[in-house]
């Protein structure tokens, strides 16, 4: 990873353009000159930079990162990987858009780096990665797991997979499988979340023509043995790609209960047609259920129906033959004092990680984040999803009650425009504020940063 060492561009004289435009009252023109003001358009990425010292980010970093200097005009690894963080944070989707930060000239000091990388030494920094060095990686999600408070109750764990499509189809582990767009070139990780925290807990990329079901036992045993010990688990839920026996062994070993949705086979839709008497209407309108009685002791299968006409929102399957009402199937181990409804109520949760899914997609740029070789793209949705994670976990800092998606923190707090100088030989990053009230939150915002545990929590981030 060496330094591109190009020589400083020599300054020219300032010149004045005028440009004209249309207003109202006519046409005007806007002078258009130059400045050498070493300006920042992500000054507020000092609250990022802060809040990573405080976490000890850094050196949790430099641990797992598998590469090591060998000459002295090489970046620093660890350097590298936090420009990367910080460039995904700013908006960059794909390693160019990324080392574009390269013209920011303030934006390397306030990440606390040497320089933002190019893309060549990025490039050349995943391809470096392996298997191991991605297993490593993963201990970034359990730090995160660390700032959580322990439940009386417990947390919920959801397991799903996605598809990542590439179109190109040369990058190794790209395969033909189903997708939302048919069959497509793609790769199909999966990912595990906690659902009352908000976090992901653990990712595997694989192949793309591999089953939901390829893996997910092992998965879901190495998610739950990494968690730490006070973060204990009352569910894992899934959709019915999940649902396999070797999964339900696995949480059965682990001593955990599940819910997870199941196929509606021939032998299911046999008992969705069952005659009216069979079903046993609840509190809801239009929502009715039947237990199906089931071979293996402790597991128990539960049959839904929801009439169409007073549930039009219900999920489910539509039967040809039963256009009156949609059907959905459960299998679970919770006791039986659990009822069949709050068995339904306690798995509709599981959808929530699709939007943790949806936001990593559109704005951490996971799909779009992929090198030739395969552990190298693991590596960086690894760090992608780390920056996620932190980024959760700033908002607990700050005291925000509803977690904002990455672009309501881009354009709120991370993008905000900057002047950086020495004063007096000490560095100084003059943000853009202007108004009063809004120059009030951020003192507010600086002053919970640097506050200890337990303090009265900021107003809600606003423009």
């Amino acid at each position: 990873m060496q330094k591109n060492l190009a020589p400083a561009p020599q300054r020219e004289a300032h010149q004045t353009v005028r440009l004209n435009i249309d207003t109202k009252s006519g046409t005007s023109s806007i002078r258009i000159s130059f400045t050498d003001q070493r300006l920042t358009a992500h000054g507020g990425m000092i609250v990022w930079s802060n809040f990573l010292h405080q976490r000890g980010f850094r050196q949790q970093l430099r641990k797992v990162l598998p590469h090591h200097p060998t000459s002295p005009n090489a970046y620093d690894p660890t350097d590298v990987a936090l420009g990367f963080l910080g460039g995904i944070l700013c908006g960059g989707d794909k390693l160019s858009r990324i080392a574009w930060l390269q013209s920011d000239p303030a934006i390397a000091e306030v990440l606390g780096i040497e320089a933002v990388a190019s893309q060549s030494t990025l490039s050349r920094f995943f391809e470096a990665f392996s298997q191991r060095s991605c297993t490593d990686l993963g201990a970034l999600h359990q730090h995160a797991m660390q700032a959580l408070p322990s439940l009386k109750s417990g947390y919920t764990l959801d397991l799903d997979s996605w598809a990542l499509l590439h179109e190109d189809g040369h990058q190794e582990g790209v395969a033909v499988g189903y997708t939302k767009r048919g069959l497509k070139p793609c790769h199909r990780p999966l990912v595990a979340g906690l659902a009352q925290a908000k976090l992901v807990a653990n990712y595997w990329l694989r192949s793309g023509n591999s089953a939901c079901v390829n893996g997910a036992a092992e998965f879901l045993r190495q998610t739950v043995t990494s968690l730490p010990k006070h973060v204990r688990l009352q569910l894992v839920r899934g959709d019915a790609g999940f649902g396999s026996d070797s999964v339900q062994q696995a949480c059965v070993g682990l001593g955990l209960k599940y819910i997870f949705a199941t196929k509606l086979t021939q032998k299911l839709q046999s008992v969705c047609r069952h005659k009216d008497e069979l079903w046993s209407a609840t509190e809801l309108e239009g929502f009715e259920v039947q237990e199906v009685e089931e071979a293996q002791a402790g597991r128990r299968l539960i049959v839904i129906r929801q009439r169409i006409a007073e549930r039009p929102e219900a999920g489910g399957k539509l039967l040809f033959e039963e256009t009156a009402y949609r059907y959905q199937a459960l299998i679970t181990n919770l006791a039986s004092n659990v009822d069949a409804l709050n068995v339904w109520r306690r798995y509709q949760g599981r959808a929530d990680l699709e939007n943790r899914i949806r936001e990593l997609g559109d704005q951490f740029g996971i799909p779009r984040l992929c090198v030739h070789k395969f552990w190298g793209t693991e590596a960086m949705h690894h760090l992608a999803i780390a920056a996620y994670n932190l980024c959760v976990l700033l908002q607990r800092k700050l005291g925000q009650l509803e977690k904002c998606e990455l672009n309501t923190l881009r354009w709120r707090l991370f993008s905000k425009a900057a002047v950086w100088s020495r004063t007096t030989g000490k560095p100084t990053l003059k943000l853009a504020v202007e108004k009063r009230e809004h120059q009030c939150w951020w003192r507010e915002i600086l002053a919970k940063l640097t506050a200890l545990p337990n303090c009265n929590a900021v107003g809600n981030l606003q423009a």
